[in-house]
């Protein structure tokens, strides 16, 4: 007698095989498996809680179609983090085309005392310093040492070489000694 496996008990494999077909509660099982995950990467990324939120949604929203692209030539999270970080960079350029309103209201804000308070925690000043690297540097610190991914994993997240991401988290240390000297955290 053949067991019929819970969709919770099933493989990411199993759960995309079956999205790909149409099966919405694979779908919904394999989206609920990973989306702290998903959360996890862009909170890193972009440092707002509110953000982080906008952009898994967001990431949510697009696997319905992208799905059905995933070959499974790697590990189902790496490419969901190549997916996720496409997220977080659409909503970068889309935040940059507001940012003269959002400078005018800190701007507003700093004058009549109402801006918050600034954290005073080291690890999240050190993460906002990441956030002002270049974006392949950004990219490789955030997968490297923010999800625990090997150089390998990065590299194919990345669309690079193992040895250009060994490079970029070389350079990355090196302006965050910088920044963070300037910002007198080191």
């Amino acid at each position: 007698m053949a067991m019929m496996l819970d969709e919770s008990e099933a493989s990411d494999a199993e759960l995309i095989g079956r999205a790909k077909g149409g099966d919405r509660g694979a779908f919904g099982t394999l989206l609920e498996r990973h989306y702290d995950f998903v959360y996890r990467a862009a909170y890193r990324w972009c440092g707002r809680k509110a953000d982080a939120e906008d952009i898994a949604q967001e990431v949510c929203v697009r696997l319905g179609k992208a799905i059905r692209d995933y070959r499974g030539g790697g590990a189902f999270t790496t490419w969901l983090y190549s997916v996720t970080m496409n997220a977080a960079r659409d909503m970068m350029r889309k935040t940059q085309r507001e940012t003269v309103k959002t400078e005018a209201y800190g701007v507003h804000a700093l004058i009549s005392g109402e801006a918050p308070a600034e954290s005073e925690d080291p690890a999240e000043a050190l993460w906002a310093a990441v956030r002002q690297l270049p974006d392949k540097q950004r990219d490789a610190v955030m997968l490297v040492y923010g999800e625990g991914l090997s150089h390998a994993a990065a590299a194919e997240a990345m669309a690079i070489s193992d040895t250009t991401v060994s490079w970029h988290i070389h350079e990355a240390k090196k302006r965050l000694k910088t920044l963070m000297r300037s910002a007198g955290e080191v």
